[in-house]
């Protein structure tokens, strides 16, 4: 097998995602930038260890690196030679142009002013008094210099979302600002409100509580930031060959071998990366390849790879760091999060690993040539030190201390295996390199989720999350009405107008949080889905833990079907495939994370964690139906189980596979009879198949 190459894989994502190419820079701000880089990841893993300063001190000095760090590295427009370096002009020094310089000095004022002026300021300068009370008498009626800074932080972190990832996030935050000043005049009688004023907008969205100092930016700042870096030195010391290499143990020899070792791979990746992208070209560099090589096609070979590698988004323990994100939000234990993302991240992965081992046996593919998969003993020997981090961050976490603490001694031993760990040492430089790296990932997540918060600071001084609520649930109860006048003459089929209400909302938030969730990292968009999309959800009555799982499902689903599915492009690049015929194989691919969420939605037993729904009874009933269901959806894919499958059966196991998944005796019947004639149809021919040899 091929060795992996942390270089070569940043190389690659960098080359797919666009939130990490940066431009060229003179000299003089380049050695600047690297090294503040590395003072900027030096400062938050040695507070996370040591202890933060002051909450908005600490959010402050964060977006401000965040800001200085954009505005050097992010040009205003993108054209072809933006990201060349120029000559000096008066108005540019070292390719970084005055405005963009005007814009670091205004939005490290806005994010350092918070923290200057917490405390009164009194004094007198050329005989003229300026007094500032404390923040604290301030809030609720803000200051006019405060009016100012608040307004000059929020277009500045406009502008650096618009740079690091699109015109989307900023549409959608002057959505949200235009709703909350302008409430009275919205077209909608349930989205009326009296409005609020400038500053009283400002109040809300600037000063710490809620709005951009909020619960976003202490997280990005405290805990996302730090396992961002902890991924990249991992990698680099070794862990990334390891996790290949136990995939191939594992998985290589069977049927399909080379794919599931890309989907075995991936899980373990997904459990160190925060981005689906990260996971794509790291083990898809060495996967995709040698898939191509023992004959997958292209884009079935780039399919495979986003589909499981998007699936690290939602695969404890980090899960793109929104298992920390969602404890805080609903104020559980962390441990509490994970073990209820467990089984439903493994259907996850029981699907893609299915409709996998499916289309190599319709293919005719065979597993790793023996020869070629490595050793056991071998693998173990060389590479257990290099899993020594991970084991660490785990045991911290698990020990009850804080994320970041955890992501302090993850760090600190990953650093100390690599430049003590005599079968993979790491150099000085090497570790310089992965600050570098680290910090410039976190760029992009660091500015979305403190603009984010402004959605956040909207929701909540307006109502927002109950008036959508209130839509969805209308406009369902309407919808259901029509398909139960349909379908009320199927029989057994015995729904009540409230569960048809509930089953079409459930696809209209779902549908919402694909829509929204497009192009956003997941730290970012799991915190946008559980502001706007969650409380439709917690009105209609579903516990509060799985309504947080199922938006952060949907989320995440978005990353992989086209026209967005930056990791799809990401695969699609390395295997030389179509972009998009690769984005529709890696959402078929998905398909069981499709259907999962609808599952624990009705029956939280799944869940684990949820005392008043958990029975092992109910639990083994829809933890083994969802696997049976999510099974049969595999084949319907796959066009095949013992046998090739004609299209009129691939539909009837589809219905079926929908049908058992669905928890209840009712639906089970429904998807045995369904099912029956495909299986009759798969042993004849298979029979026929056999005769014929």
């Amino acid at each position: 097998m091929a060795e992996f190459d942390a270089k070569k894989a940043e190389e690659l994502e960098e080359k797919y995602d666009s939130g990490l190419h940066t431009r060229a820079l003179g000299p003089w701000i380049l050695r600047f930038t690297l090294a503040f880089s590395v003072i900027f990841a030096a400062y938050h893993y040695i507070t996370a260890g040591i202890g933060v300063p002051i909450d908005y001190w600490h959010m402050g000095i964060h977006m401000s690196g965040v800001i200085l760090l954009v505005f050097i590295g992010f040009p205003m427009i993108k054209g072809d030679h933006a990201w060349e370096l120029q000559p000096n002009k008066w108005w540019r020094y070292a390719n970084v142009p005055i405005w963009d310089w005007m814009l670091i000095l205004a939005g490290i004022s806005a994010s350092l002013y918070i923290g200057i002026t917490w405390y009164e300021i009194d004094f007198t300068f050329l005989g003229q008094r300026f007094h500032l009370a404390e923040q604290v008498l301030r809030q609720g009626d803000p200051a006019a210099i405060d009016v100012v800074f608040g307004t000059v932080l929020i277009l500045v972190l406009l502008e650096a979302v618009r740079r690091t990832l699109g015109i989307v996030v900023p549409i959608i935050i002057i959505s949200f600002t235009v709703f909350a000043v302008f409430g009275k005049y919205m077209p909608l009688q349930v989205l009326k409100h009296p409005g609020i004023n400038w500053a009283q907008y400002i109040n809300n969205m600037y000063f710490p509580a809620e709005g951009i100092f909020g619960i976003t930016l202490w997280i990005v700042s405290t805990v996302v930031f730090h396992f961002v870096l902890f991924g990249v030195l991992a990698q680099r010391m070794g862990l990334g060959q390891f996790f290949v290499d136990m995939a191939t143990v594992i998985a290589g020899r069977y049927t399909g071998g080379l794919a599931k070792v890309s989907v075995v791979s991936s899980a373990f990746f997904g459990t160190i990366s925060g981005s689906s992208i990260a996971n794509t070209v790291s083990t898809g560099s060495l996967t995709i390849p040698n898939m191509k090589r023992m004959g997958y096609p292209g884009h079935l070979a780039g399919g495979v790879e986003a589909a499981a590698s998007a699936g690290g988004q939602i695969t404890p323990p980090i899960m793109g760091a929104a298992a920390f994100i969602m404890a805080e939000f609903l104020e559980v234990p962390y441990t509490t999060i994970i073990i209820a993302a467990a089984i439903p991240a493994a259907m996850h992965y029981i699907g893609v690993l299915c409709i996998v081992h499916f289309q190599a046996k319709r293919l005719g593919l065979k597993g790793v040539p023996e020869e070629e998969i490595p050793r056991l003993f071998t693998v173990i020997k060389r590479g257990w030190p290099t899993a020594l981090p991970l084991v660490a961050l785990i045991y911290v976490l698990f020990s009850g201390y804080s994320p970041h603490m955890a992501a302090f001694w993850g760090i600190t031993t990953a650093l100390a295996v690599g430049l003590f760990n005599p079968m993979h040492r790491i150099a000085f430089s090497d570790i310089i390199d992965a600050c570098i790296t680290g910090v410039k990932y976190a760029l992009a997540v660091g500015a979305v989720c403190a603009a984010i918060g402004i959605v956040v600071g909207v929701v909540n001084s307006t109502g927002l999350g109950f008036r959508l609520g209130f839509m969805v649930a209308d406009g369902a109860y309407s919808i259901a009405e029509n398909i139960l006048a349909l379908t009320s003459w199927v029989p057994l089929m015995d729904i009540s107008l409230q569960g048809m209400t509930l089953f079409v909302s459930l696809i209209l938030i779902a549908i919402t949080c694909i829509l929204m969730g497009a192009g956003l990292p997941t730290t970012a968009l799991y915190i946008m889905l559980a502001t706007v999309a969650q409380p439709a959800l917690a009105n209609l009555g579903i516990p509060p833990l799985a309504s947080h799982l199922f938006v952060l499902y949907y989320g995440v689903i978005s990353e992989i079907p086209p026209p967005v599915c930056a990791s799809a492009y990401a695969a699609a690049g390395i295997a030389g495939a179509n972009p998009f015929r690769t984005g529709v194989s890696a959402f078929t691919l998905g398909i069981g994370k499709l259907m999962v969420p609808m599952v624990f939605v009705y029956s939280p037993a799944m869940l684990i964690v949820l005392d008043d729904y958990f029975t092992w009874g109910s639990f083994l009933e829809t933890t083994l139906t969802c696997a049976i269901g999510v099974t049969m959806m595999a084949t319907a894919v796959s066009a095949y189980f013992i046998a090739p499958m004609p299209v009129l059966f691939r539909i009837l196991i589809g219905v079926a596979a929908i049908f058992m998944v669905a928890p209840g005796a009712t639906s089970d019947t429904y998807a045995v009879v369904l099912a029956l004639p495909v299986l009759l149809q798969q042993v004849a021919t298979w029979r026929r198949g056999r005769i014929a040899m």
